[in-house]
């Protein structure tokens, strides 16, 4: 797809996988093949927030996911400092400078040994712009293949403008599409009962509007505080808000 196709796909795209699938096979048009998408709303001066409620979307395989995500290399990731600390697109190549110079840290360079090994040390990342001080969102692009750094920036230096823009708007259509956070999602009724919270109903009109018992209410509403790793309801009425799970149209 040329760049008004592929806006114009974004704009009708009503699923993650749909439009995630779409993305992986646009970008890998320019050379970036694997690609590791990251959003969290719960972002703090010394934590990125719970990774369980983590927006990921990758590509990567599972022994490289395993390493990178569950062993928590990405906390020390260089590309990661850098978005958390700036806007835009850098080009790997900073990575590659910093290790020359002597600069990294141990943590810093086990990264770096660590995606040298996987294959993935060409390539760029973008770091969106945040709406709010507790949300970030980034996106790394690898390249697996025979191309090195200089090749990629040439790529970048020719097509950058559109690749920055397809994945910004990318990222802001990601913002509205339901996310489930693995092993968080919602079952229906447990939904159904949040937004009837949402509208201020009572548990006992919630009860007559639903045809259930308030004890089989509360039950809903336990869970779904349970599923979202929330204390109250409100709260698990605001995650399931910001998760876009509240008020979705069924299939």
């Amino acid at each position: 797809m040329n760049l008004s196709e592929y806006l114009n796909f974004l704009s009708y795209a009503k699923t993650l996988e749909e439009l995630w699938d779409a993305h992986c096979r646009q970008m890998a048009q320019y050379g970036f093949d694997r690609l590791l998408y990251g959003y969290t709303q719960y972002r703090t001066e010394t934590s990125l927030g719970d990774p369980e409620d983590f927006v990921i979307l990758t590509n990567h395989c599972q022994d490289y996911l395993d390493g990178f995500l569950r062993r928590g290399l990405y906390f020390n990731a260089p590309m990661l400092k850098w978005a958390l600390q700036n806007e835009g697109a850098a080009s790997w190549r900073m990575i590659n400078e910093a290790m020359s110079s002597g600069t990294m840290t141990e943590e810093e360079r086990q990264v770096y040994e660590f995606n040298r090994a996987k294959g993935a040390s060409v390539g760029f990342t973008i770091s969106f712009t945040s709406v709010s001080m507790r949300s970030k969102g980034a996106i790394s692009m690898a390249h697996y293949g025979d191309k090195t750094q200089d090749q990629i920036d040439a790529i970048w230096d020719k097509h950058g403008e559109d690749i920055l823009l397809m994945n910004n708007m990318a990222h802001l259509k990601i913002l509205t599409l339901p996310y489930n956070a693995p092993n968080r999602a919602l079952t229906k009724r447990q939904r159904e009962a949040l937004q009837w919270v949402g509208d201020g109903k009572t548990t006992q009109d919630i009860a007559l509007l639903m045809g259930l018992t308030s004890a089989t209410v509360e039950k809903h509403l336990r869970l779904a505080r349970e599923a979202l790793s929330v204390e109250t309801t409100a709260q698990a009425v605001l995650k399931a808000s910001l998760q876009n799970q509240m008020f979705v149209m069924e299939a």
